[in-house]
C-alpha cells in the first residue's frame, strides 16, 4: 500500500517489535512462573518453548504481514483466500479488549509510580494491603488512571509509525532495560540476595513435569505477544529485505533475556528479606512494595529510589504493550475505511477508554459488572488469554502450513533466495506439524483436560 511508513532502521525493528512483547508479563509473571516450577529448570524448558514454538510462530506472521504491507485483515486475505480474513479480525479484537483490560493495570503501575514519588508506600504490611484495597475499590481514581493511559498511548500512535511507534521504542526500550539493570544491581547486592540469584540459576529438575512443559509452552506463547495481530501488523512497516527468522531471533532474545532481568531484579530482594515471590498478581502492588521497604531498612533513601524505578519500569514495560495494541486497530480503521490516522486512532482510543471503565469498576466499586460469573475484567482476560490468542496462532499456523502455497511462503521466508532453505525446510515442518499440536495442547492444558 502506497504511503504506508516503514521502520527506518533494523534496530528500530527490534526495539519496537520487543517492545510489543515486552510488558508487565515479564516482570511479575515470568519470576512468579520460575518460581513456581523449579527455578532454572523451568528457564531452560521455557527457552526450548521460545525456540519450538516462540520464533516459528513469529515468523509465520512476520511473512504475513511482510507480504501484504497491509492491516491485519487485509494481509490474511491476501496471502489466499479472503476467508482466512476472519482470522485477522480476530486479532484486531482480541488485541482490542486486551488493550482495555490491560490499561486498567497499567493505570494502577501509574498510581503506584506517583505515590511511591510522594512516599505514600511507607508503612507495615497491613498499610500496603489497605492501600492497595482502598484504590483499587475507588469508583473514581483507578477509571482515571486507565483512561489516562489510553490517552498517552493514543498520543504516540497517532503521530505514526517513525514519529511515534519509532521514536517511543528507541527511548522507552533502553530506558526500560536501564532501569532494570540498575535495579537488579541494587538488588544482588543486598545481604542474602546470592539466595535468590541461586534459586534463579540453579535448575530443580526433580520439578520438571508434563504439567511443567505445558506452562513453559503458554508463557512462552503470550511472551512473544502470538495470536493478536500485532506481529503480522509491525511486519508490514518491515523494509523488504529484512531477515525475519533474524529478526524474530533477536527478538525472543531480547524478549527473555529481559524476562530473566526481572527475575534477577525479584528473587534476591525477596529472599533477602524472607518472602516467596509466588503471590501472582498482588505481587507488583502488595508484596514488592513491603521487599524494598524491608531490603532497604537501614537505606530508606535508596529504598525510595528503588521504588519509585521499578513503578517507572512497570509504566515503561506497560506502555510499550499498549502502544502495540493500539496500533493494530488505528491502522485497521485507517485503511479499512479510507480515513486519516488520527481520526482512526480516536476510535480505538475511545473504544478501548470506555472498555477499561468498564473493566475498572468491576474489580473495584461495582463488582455487579459481571460476565458468566466473572467480574468483566477477568472474564475479558480469559477470553483473550484462554480462547481467542491460542485460536488466532493456530489458526496462522494452519494457513500458512496447509493452505497457503509453499513456493510463495517459502519466497517470502528466503527473501527471494537469499536466505538458506535448510531454515525453510525446518520452519515449513515446525509450522505444519510441531507448533498446531504444541498450541492444542496448551488449550487442552487451560481447561483442565490435559
Amino acid at each position: 500500500m502506497e504511503g504506508r511508513g516503514v521502520f527506518g532502521s533494523k534496530i528500530a525493528i527490534v526495539l519496537a517489535t520487543a517492545g510489543s512483547a515486552v510488558g508487565l508479563g515479564n516482570v511479575w509473571r515470568f519470576p512468579f512462573m520460575t518460581g513456581q516450577n523449579g527455578g532454572a529448570a523451568f528457564i531452560l524448558v521455557y527457552f526450548g518453548c521460545v525456540l519450538l514454538l516462540g520464533i516459528p510462530g513469529m515468523v509465520s506472521e512476520f511473512i504475513i504481514g511482510r507480504y501484504a504491507q497491509s492491516n491485519s485483515a487485509h494481509a490474511y486475505s491476501s496471502m489466499g483466500h479472503r476467508r482466512w480474513r476472519f482470522i485477522g479480525y480476530l486479532g484486531i479484537l482480541t488485541s482490542t479488549i486486551i488493550l482495555g483490560f490491560y490499561a486498567v493495570v497499567a493505570g494502577w503501575c501509574l498510581q503506584y509510580l506517583f505515590a511511591s514519588v510522594a512516599g505514600k508506600l511507607n508503612g507495615d504490611a497491613a498499610y500496603v494491603i489497605n492501600y492497595f484495597k482502598s484504590f483499587s475499590s475507588d469508583p473514581f481514581w483507578p477509571c482515571l488512571w486507565a483512561v489516562i493511559f489510553v490517552l498517552i498511548t493514543h498520543v504516540v500512535v497517532s503521530r505514526g509509525v517513525k514519529r511515534g511507534i519509532e521514536r517511543a521504542s528507541k527511548l522507552l526500550m533502553p530506558l526500560l532495560l536501564l532501569l532494570l539493570v540498575m535495579i537488579v544491581i541494587a538488588s544482588c547486592l543486598l545481604p542474602g540476595a546470592e539466595k535468590g540469584i541461586a534459586f534463579l540459576l540453579k535448575p530443580d529438575f526433580s520439578k520438571v513435569s508434563a504439567n511443567v512443559f505445558l506452562e513453559a509452552l503458554g508463557q512462552a506463547f503470550f511472551s512473544l505477544s502470538l495470536g493478536t495481530a500485532c506481529l503480522c501488523t509491525y511486519a508490514s512497516y518491515f523494509k523488504r529485505d529484512t531477515h525475519l527468522l533474524g529478526a524474530a531471533t533477536q527478538i525472543a532474545l531480547l524478549d527473555s533475556g529481559i524476562a530473566i532481568l526481572a527475575g534477577l531484579m525479584i528473587f534476591p530482594a525477596a529472599f533477602s528479606v524472607g518472602v516467596q515471590p509466588d503471590s501472582g498478581p498482588s505481587l507488583i502492588f502488595i508484596t514488592l512494595p513491603n521487599v524494598f521497604q524491608q531490603a532497604f531498612m537501614e537505606m530508606p533513601e535508596v529504598g525510595y529510589v528503588i521504588s519509585i524505578m521499578f513503578y517507572a519500569l512497570l509504566v515503561f514495560a506497560a506502555l510499550t504493550s499498549t502502544i502495540s495494541m493500539h496500533e493494530i486497530g488505528t491502522v485497521f480503521f485507517h485503511e479499512e475505511l479510507n480515513i486519516s490516522r488520527q481520526r482512526a486512532a480516536w476510535i480505538l482510543t475511545s473504544v478501548c477508554a470506555l472498555l477499561s471503565v468498564f473493566c475498572s469498576l468491576s474489580v473495584g466499586a461495582y463488582s455487579g459488572l459481571r460476565l458468566f460469573g466473572m467480574p468483566l475484567m477477568e472474564f475479558c482476560d480469559f477470553l483473550t488469554a484462554q480462547l481467542m490468542l491460542p485460536a488466532g496462532a493456530f489458526l496462522t499456523s494452519i494457513m500458512l502450513g496447509w493452505f497457503v502455497s509453499k513456493s510463495l511462503v517459502k519466497d517470502e521466508f528466503t527473501n527471494q533466495g537469499t536466505v538458506s532453505l535448510v531454515f525453510f525446510r525446518v520452519w515449513h515442518f515446525t509450522i505444519r506439524f510441531i507448533v498446531p499440536l504444541c498450541i492444542l495442547l496448551i488449550f487442552l492444558h487451560q481447561f483442565g483436560i490435559l
